[in-house]
């Protein structure tokens, strides 16, 4: 069965890291001395684009780009293709751009750019619009040194019916009319559209993707804006925001947003909506920074570091239970089906808290729920309400239960303090556990419900609302 094709178009440059030691400074000038440890050579720009994308193995992935017949040129190529991509390569005048990097421990000493000014790349080679009639997604990586301009490139892009991303560049053209999504950054947005950037970085970023997308008679404008994410400007004149998943702090960005528009171009290839398509880039493009950026991404596969975990579980409810013990500190747990969560839970859940030094919630399985709700409940499924309970700052683990009731999870957990809702506040029935917790001197205690707020109810009144609703067409 053949792959689909992803043909990236842009600017290839050879990236150069040299890593080293400094221990003193030069004698004849107020300069850092980098004694050179180890050298590393990847392909940059486009380059870095489509070794990214081509690290996905259910895609073929060919590089329209320009390279002059130098070692640099021979270098890039040879580094391309042992990565399985295809290189299609307009002749490039002068020399192959170089960026070379003097790094010590992780910092940029200095840059050493080669090259010279961009020149006009030569002739498009044989086969050219055929490879592009023939992509099911393409993505133009645009370095402004000259591909994303060239006549016969914009004549190909513009006849091309499979969706195209554009990574624009300060320096290089406009997209081509009709291009399904447009990917600058938030500073970029503003240079383009001369915006003065007054108000939030929203704000300023719904502006200029909005006057973008009428300006480059585009179908969508995603503005990245780092660590917050990106924001996607569509049709409507409300934004999608999207924010990232993860913290990225300091770590090193270099690439990030070609591994953005590489993740965007590979979901629009795979059939995704635009908005499933930024979503997955700026999914892609966290996990790419927090993982260790470039290096890492080029290196061979290693162990990647442990996620957070959700909290969710014996395992997790029952460590968390003996490091708080251990301390000192006093265990709360309550439990409920929470089906659909609401402000009656909130508050319920935040008094327990109160309570203690940590607060475990016990939680219906959906068979238990079954035989206590009937056959229509639970509405959400017990992943989905387990994740969003361990979600609240105030619950700190989440551990499910089959029985009816949580009785053999507290036999194991032994909760400090067993919280139970206003229910019984009136003196009603005995609690059901009350017994139970007395075994290990634990204290039950009943908390109050927040008036009018019950999951009965809240499904209740949105059948009764549905009725009304199909009744009166």
């Amino acid at each position: 069965m053949t792959k689909p094709l992803l043909v990236v178009v842009g600017d290839t440059l050879l990236d150069r890291d040299v890593e080293g030691a400094v221990h003193r400074v030069a004698p004849d000038a107020p300069a850092p001395v980098l004694d050179e440890e180890s050298v590393s050579e990847r392909p940059g720009g486009a380059g870095l684009a489509a070794l990214l994308a081509a690290a996905q193995d259910d895609y073929r992935v060919a590089l329209v780009t320009a390279l002059a017949p130098d070692a640099a040129g021979a270098r890039l190529s040879e580094l391309l293709t042992a990565a399985g991509i295809e290189v299609h390569a307009l002749p490039l005048p002068g020399a192959t751009p170089q960026k070379i990097r003097m790094r010590s421990r992780g910092q940029v000493l200095m840059r050493l750019d080669r090259g010279g000014p961009a020149q006009p790349p030569g002739d498009a080679p044989d086969g050219l619009l055929d490879l592009l009639d023939a992509a099911t997604a393409v993505l133009v990586s645009d370095y402004g040194r000259g591909v994303a301009k060239h006549p016969a490139v914009r004549a190909a892009l513009e006849r091309a019916s499979a969706p195209i991303v554009w990574d624009p560049h300060p320096g290089g053209p406009p997209p081509v009319p009709g291009v399904r999504l447009v990917t600058p950054n938030l500073s970029e947005a503003v240079g383009f559209t001369g915006d003065a950037a007054r108000g939030s970085a929203l704000s300023t970023a719904q502006r200029a993707g909005q006057r973008l997308r009428d300006q480059w008679r585009a179908q969508a404008i995603a503005i990245t804006c780092g660590a917050d994410g990106a924001i996607l400007c569509q049709a409507g004149p409300t934004p999608l925001v999207v924010p990232a998943p993860g913290d990225a702090g300091d770590a090193d960005t270099c690439g990030a947003g070609d591994r953005f528009a590489a993740a965007a171009a590979l979901a629009l290839a795979a059939g995704a909506l635009t908005s499933e398509a930024v979503q997955d880039a700026v999914s892609a493009a966290t996990s790419y920074v927090l993982a260790g950026g470039v290096a890492a991404a080029l290196s061979p596969p290693a162990a990647l570091p442990t996620p957070e975990p959700e909290r969710i579980g014996a395992d997790a409810a029952g460590q968390l239970a003996a490091s708080v013990r251990e301390r000192g500190g006093v265990v709360v747990a309550t439990g409920g089906c929470f089906d659909i969560l609401h402000t009656g839970h909130l508050a319920t859940l935040r008094a327990a808290r109160g309570l203690g030094d940590c607060l475990i919630v016990c939680l219906n399985s959906d068979d238990s729920v079954r035989g206590l709700k009937g056959p229509d409940r639970p509405l959400n499924a017990q992943a989905d309400r387990a994740r969003l309970l361990a979600a609240l700052d105030c619950v700190d683990a989440v551990v499910i239960f089959d029985e009816p009731t949580p009785e053999a999870a507290l036999s194991w957990l032994r909760p400090d303090v067993w919280v139970k809702g206003g229910d019984y506040a009136d003196g009603g029935p005995s609690l059901p556990e009350a017994e139970l917790v007395k075994r290990w001197d634990g204290q039950t205690v009943i908390v109050p419900y927040v008036d009018g707020r019950s999951t009965t109810r809240t499904i209740a009144a949105a059948q009764a609302a549905a009725v009304i609703t199909t009744s009166g067409r």
